[in-house]
């Protein structure tokens, strides 16, 4: 029997590449004896992405499309991409063809041999050079202050087992980082160095701004260290006060007679409210996360179905 490999795209003002895409993913697959499905899931688009899909599906039922009622930003749509997916495999990518078409048949080989994931590892980035050093930036900060140990250079494309994606989607968690709830599944992975080419048309909407809100998205949801931070930070100051307080105190005592004037005072005073605001601060952001979390909402709300009935909708 032969095996069937879902297309997760999520998909956020991309009618420039959509056809394209299609075109270059459609010429690959058609060669591998696989049966295949498109899962698309629109984010919000307000241009024509959805109406070229939808046009599409009409003449193919293999296109399917979720839309999203808004904006939910693309963790959530890949969550809803992976959930509507009916593959024994399912390969995660973008429509902008940066991660190439011409590399799924390595993925399917590679992950037949056994893997449940197949994480895609970029050979060269061809980018601006900002953005680069975003990147580097953005995962460095990530591995150092994490611990998730996410493979160096990771693409968007990536390939994976349904149970794998099963597995995935028990992590019910509001705050959802893909990559790290990813090696938080773990099971048997591997890497594949892939090649990767400009963007076909479009501008890239994962600015800097929003790669550091990822970042810190990322360290707020699997670590403590904020937290450990701030404590040590506390401590510090504490120490360094009890000091300060003997060294005034010996001062005035044994060598030099003074008055302790006003701006000291206030300087003290304008210290200790900055650093009570700081730790207030850090643990206001994960009880905001909590009170998220306690809330329980659906991860994502479906405006429309195309070509999906509704013994698939879950």
């Amino acid at each position: 029997m032969r095996k069937k490999i879902s297309l997760a795209v999520p998909v956020y003002y991309e009618q420039e590449v959509i056809l394209q895409f299609l075109k270059e993913t459609k010429a690959v697959l058609d060669t591998l004896p696989v049966e295949y499905e498109y899962i698309f899931v629109d984010d919000g688009s307000k241009d024509q992405t959805v109406a070229i899909i939808k046009e599409q599906a009409k003449t193919n039922p293999r296109i399917k499309m979720v839309v999203l009622s808004y904006n939910h930003g693309k963790a959530f749509a890949a969550t809803a991409a992976f959930t509507y997916a009916t593959g024994d495999y399912i390969l995660y990518m973008d429509p902008d063809l940066q991660d190439p078409p011409h590399e799924i048949p390595r993925f399917f080989e590679t992950i037949e041999q056994g893997f449940d994931l197949v994480w895609g590892i970029r050979k060269e980035k061809k980018d601006k050079f900002l953005n680069r050093l975003y990147s580097r930036v953005f995962w460095g900060t990530l591995n150092k202050y994490t611990g998730l140990e996410i493979p160096k250079g990771i693409a968007v494309m990536r390939m994976f087992t349904n149970q794998f994606a099963q597995n995935l989607l028990q992590y019910k968690e509001t705050n959802r980082f893909v990559e790290g709830l990813f090696m938080k599944v773990g099971m048997n992975y591997t890497t594949l160095e892939i090649d990767q080419r400009e963007r076909f048309a479009g501008v890239s909407k994962f600015n800097f701004r929003r790669k550091m809100q990822l970042a810190f998205d990322a360290i707020f949801d699997f670590s403590e260290l904020p937290l450990k931070f701030a404590v040590r930070l506390g401590f510090l100051f504490v120490l360094l006060g009890i000091v300060a307080l003997v060294a005034l105190a010996v001062t005035k005592l044994f060598f030099i007679d003074f008055q302790a004037g006003w701006a000291s005072l206030v300087s003290v005073i304008v210290l200790g409210i900055g650093l009570q605001l700081f730790f207030l601060g850090i643990v206001s952001l994960y009880i905001g996360r909590i009170y998220k979390e306690a809330k329980n909402r659906p991860l994502f709300s479906v405006k429309e179905f195309v070509n999906i009935s509704q013994s698939e909708n879950i």
